[in-house]
This record gives structure tokens, C-alpha cells and sequence, in this order.
């Protein structure tokens, strides 16, 4: 059971509950989105098992008690088997996010602040460690090609994909990327993509 902390729309905190609770009711609450990149310029895809898209590198609910960083490495951890130090993790902006749905046959209600970080990931890192139930594996882009791509300035991009199986060199498109009905690829990820972009500048200029 898991039990998240609630807040009114201002994010001041008025108590927990548990989290079917919280999406029967629609209650405010706080999620992570974590996003990694490389020295290279590559950003990390999360290859999702129910779908088989590409979404943030890892996410979820931040639990009762937790900073939003703590949630961040554990979710890091959960999802892709990496135990990261997250001490350099850069906010990069909340997401008021709203969200009404049938999920297995019941209302579902989702009132989320998603906390969008980054981080980079350790020198030559490839040995991933993935939660099956939820992620198939990730998908290795470079950060300005996938931009370009959501930007509809070229129609694919080169990319790796890792599994528990090994590497394999692919072509995606922006059909292959995660995004509701009512959402836009750019809008949902071109902000994230940027900053991956201009950290690496920063860095190279260095």
C-alpha cells in the first residue's frame, strides 16, 4: 500500500492517504519525473512495458514523507537498477498536471505536481538493471536529434535501443513516444530535451 502526502492546489500540504484514495478523489499530490543524459549528448528514453513507448527515463508518486530527490533515486533504482547519487540532480520545472480517465473500469482522477529532474548518468554506464513488470528497457538518443525529431524537422532519428538482451541500433519516429490524446509531443518533452542540451554546452565549453 502505498501512502502519499496530499496538498490544495497552492501545494500546501494538508495530510496523506492512500493512493487509490487520492486518484478516487482526485486529490493533489507529488510525482517525479526523472531524466538522464550522458557526457555525449544522449538522453535516456524509458521503453514502457504496457505500451511499448518511449517516456521519461523513470517516475512515479513521491511517497508520504519523501523529498522529491529521495523519490527521485529510488525510482531511478526501482525502474533501471541504478543506485545514483542524485546530489547533483537539477530541478527543471513542475508540471501542474491534470488527468481524468477510465483505468480498469473505474474513474481515475490524477492531480499531480510532476517534478521534472535531470541528472547525469556515471561515465560509460550501460549496465542496466531493468523492472520488467514495468519498463522493457531504454531507448539511447542523442538529445538535438530527438529534439529535431519532436520539431518535425526530420522524419527519424538513429537511436540504441538496451534491453536485458543487449544493444540494438533503430530507427524511431515520433510515433513512438508516450503522449495522451490531448498532449503534444514538443510541448511534453521539448523543455527537458533543451535544458539536457544546454547543460552539455555548458559542460563542453568548460
Amino acid at each position: 500500500m502505498e501512502i502519499l502526502d496530499i496538498y490544495d492546489e497552492y501545494m500546501n500540504k494538508i495530510g496523506s492517504e492512500n493512493r487509490d484514495i487520492v486518484h478516487a478523489q482526485g486529490m493533489w499530490h507529488k510525482t517525479i519525473h526523472c531524466w538522464m543524459y550522458d557526457d555525449d549528448g544522449n538522453v535516456y528514453f524509458q521503453i514502457r512495458a504496457d505500451s511499448g513507448k518511449l517516456y521519461t527515463t523513470a517516475s512515479g508518486h513521491v511517497l508520504s514523507g519523501e523529498t522529491v530527490r529521495d523519490a527521485f533515486r529510488r525510482e531511478i533504482a526501482e525502474e533501471i537498477g541504478i543506485d545514483l547519487d542524485v546530489t547533483n540532480a537539477v530541478p527543471i520545472e513542475v508540471v501542474f498536471w491534470r488527468q481524468d480517465k477510465i483505468k480498469n473500469g473505474t474513474p481515475w482522477h490524477d492531480r499531480a505536481f510532476a517534478h521534472i529532474y535531470i541528472n547525469k548518468l556515471p561515465k560509460n554506464f550501460d549496465k542496466f538493471n531493468f523492472q520488467l513488470s514495468e519498463v522493457n528497457g531504454v531507448v539511447k538518443i542523442n538529445a538535438q536529434k530527438c529534439l529535431d525529431l519532436l520539431m518535425n524537422k526530420i522524419a527519424h532519428a538513429n537511436a540504441t535501443k538496451i534491453t536485458q538482451d543487449g544493444h540494438q541500433d533503430i530507427n524511431v519516429t515520433i510515433d513512438d513516444f508516450l503522449a495522451a490524446s490531448d498532449e503534444i509531443c514538443i510541448v511534453k518533452y521539448g523543455t527537458v530535451l533543451q535544458n539536457i542540451i544546454n547543460i552539455i554546452k555548458i559542460g563542453h565549453f568548460k
